[in-house]
């Protein structure tokens, strides 16, 4: 088992610094339901801050790069899956409806 030498960061500057960033992306997504108004960029757009926001939060608070390297492969493959998953769903909700209808 390798030992990871780095410590968590207990730098307020930089923990602030994100989580501003997390509240211009959540405003930006708020203009983004304004601009677009039901049209098909919509998904992209909002799919594009969630991931934003996913990665900003894994390496900034939950400290990804730390963590196993099992752990963090898990954590980035749902930050990406989410996202993915969502525009999908936007793009093609009546099939997977019918898909899961019983």
């Amino acid at each position: 088992m390798s030992t990871n030498s780095r410590a968590p960061s207990s730098a307020i500057t930089r923990l602030a610094l994100a989580w501003l960033a997390l509240v211009a992306l959540t405003f930006l997504s708020l203009e983004l339901g304004e601009w677009f108004d039901q049209e098909i960029g919509l998904q992209a757009a909002v799919a594009l801050v969630i991931w934003l926001k996913g990665a900003l939060v894994a390496r900034h608070f939950i400290e990804a790069p730390l963590a196993h390297r099992f752990i963090r492969r898990v954590l980035y493959a749902f930050i990406g899956f989410a996202p993915l998953a969502l525009l999908l769903i936007g793009l093609f909700g009546a099939q997977f409806a019918g898909w899961t209808a019983l």
